[in-house]
This record gives structure tokens, C-alpha cells and sequence, in this order.
């Protein structure tokens, strides 16, 4: 395992700890415009989002959106989008990155049934594919170049 994360440093791999919650979702710390928040590591979402809740926490300028949200147990979701946004997890930054806003609240329900805390959003696909995204479950790291 050593090697792996080796030669991971070598090809400009940055590591990214995450954590496992109650639930089994893997939660990572990420920084939007300079602020501090926890998020859902979800390889199948599409894209990395955030609750209407979060706009002000976050300082998202957010603008109209024709795009309906769909997620477990929801769908025709309403949705805004905040455009050209700085996003940072440990040392792996973002500085044009695009949010999908929509009501995050059934995930936080959820969450909470299980004595879970509340996350802010949700890291997607998006992000995944754009840093080449290796996890490694078993030591609980989250690779972006």
C-alpha cells in the first residue's frame, strides 16, 4: 500500500481523509468561497450541490436554473445554479467551480432519523471525473489530481 500512495504523490495526487458516518455515506470536509463544510462523497451523483440553506454560508451568488433535481426517494426537484465558485478539498483546489442548489433537506431528515449529523451538500461525479478521482476505501482517502 505504501507504493500505491507513492506513486499517487508522484503523478500530483493530492489526499483527501474522509470519514464513514452512522449511516455508511462517506463524509468529507470541503471549503466553498473560503467556508468550511461537511458533504456526502457520492460517486453517483451528477453533479456536487448544496442546500438552498447553505446560500448565505457559502456567499453563493445563485441564478435560475432550467434543470429539475433527482435523487433516492425524489424527483422534479427545484434548482438554482451558482457559477464560477472556489472550491477546496485538503489541498486539491478549484477555482471555476459550478454548484447545483436544490432542497437538501430529505437527505438531512434522513441523517437525523439515524443520529447522524446534517451535511451542507454533496461532492458529485463531477468533481470526481475532473480530479481523476481514485478512493481508497479501506484507508478512508479520496485521491484528486
Amino acid at each position: 500500500m505504501k507504493k500505491f500512495q507513492e506513486i499517487l504523490k508522484k503523478e500530483k495526487y493530492k489526499k483527501i481523509k474522509f470519514k464513514v458516518s452512522k449511516t455508511q455515506h462517506l463524509i468529507v470536509k470541503a471549503t466553498i468561497n473560503g467556508i468550511k463544510g461537511n458533504f456526502i462523497l457520492d460517486t453517483g451523483a451528477s453533479n456536487s450541490c448544496v442546500g438552498f440553506e447553505s446560500i448565505e454560508l457559502f456567499q453563493l451568488t445563485a441564478g435560475k436554473s432550467k434543470t429539475k433535481a433527482a435523487g433516492a426517494g425524489a424527483t422534479g426537484m427545484f434548482t438554482q445554479i451558482a457559477k464560477n465558485n472556489k472550491l477546496q478539498l485538503g489541498r486539491w483546489k478549484e477555482s471555476e467551480f459550478h454548484l447545483v442548489i436544490f432542497d437538501l433537506s430529505h437527505v438531512n431528515l434522513a441523517l437525523k432519523q439515524y443520529n447522524a449529523k446534517p451535511v451542507h451538500g454533496i461532492i458529485g461525479a463531477d468533481i470526481l471525473l475532473q480530479g481523476k478521482a481514485i478512493i481508497d476505501y479501506y484507508n478512508h482517502c479520496l485521491y484528486l489530481k
